[in-house]
């Protein structure tokens, strides 16, 4: 059996979604696939999700909602979204904010729209939320997410500051996104 290939695209405004990018890649032994500063994608990007079995989409949140870079790379998928050619492909999402809520699920809710145009399959965290009075912030899920993965980090923290809790959640994240695409390649 061989093993589902995935691909994470991205946008990293500060290198906060960069960090948590690579921990879902880590659970979900997928490649990085960067949105750069003018919204653009690397060399062979476009064919390389082409190939892929699972996309997985990141952006931080900003002004509820994801980056105009991100949003810029959404547009240019109208060429794959004309010929169907993600059809049935599995998706998932994830994201960054400031604040605990931020609006982070809008921006998971435009990542599954946009899945959904392209005819994919949405795997979310399957993760119960951190919500009892004991939970403590470093728990997994503790930002409470079941449509994708989502971190908080303060507005002056650094990416090397984010919390082991939500890159776990994160990695976990990726390993379930992982699971799903080998059980759909495996037919």
């Amino acid at each position: 059996m061989s093993q589902a290939r995935i691909c994470i695209v991205f946008h990293s405004g500060y290198g906060h979604t960069l960090r948590m990018a690579q921990a879902v890649a880590e659970g979900a032994n997928a490649e990085l696939v960067p949105i750069d500063a003018d919204g653009n994608l690397p060399t062979g990007a476009w064919e390389r999700l082409a190939a892929a079995d699972a996309i997985i989409f990141g952006s931080p949140t900003y002004m509820g909602g994801p980056s105009w870079q991100f949003k810029k790379f959404a547009d240019a998928s109208s060429k794959p979204w004309f010929t169907q050619a993600w059809k049935d492909k599995l998706f998932a999402g994830f994201t960054n904010s400031a604040t605990m809520n931020g609006d982070k699920l809008s921006t998971l809710h435009y990542f599954f729209t946009l899945a959904m145009q392209h005819s994919g399959l949405w795997v979310g965290t399957g993760m119960m939320p951190s919500n009892a009075k004991s939970s403590q912030r470093n728990d997994i899920n503790y930002v409470g997410s079941s449509s994708g993965a989502m971190a908080t980090t303060p507005s002056d923290a650094s990416p090397a500051e984010m919390l082991p809790g939500d890159l776990e959640t994160a990695r976990q994240f990726g390993a379930r996104v992982a699971q799903a695409a080998a059980r759909l390649t495996r037919s």
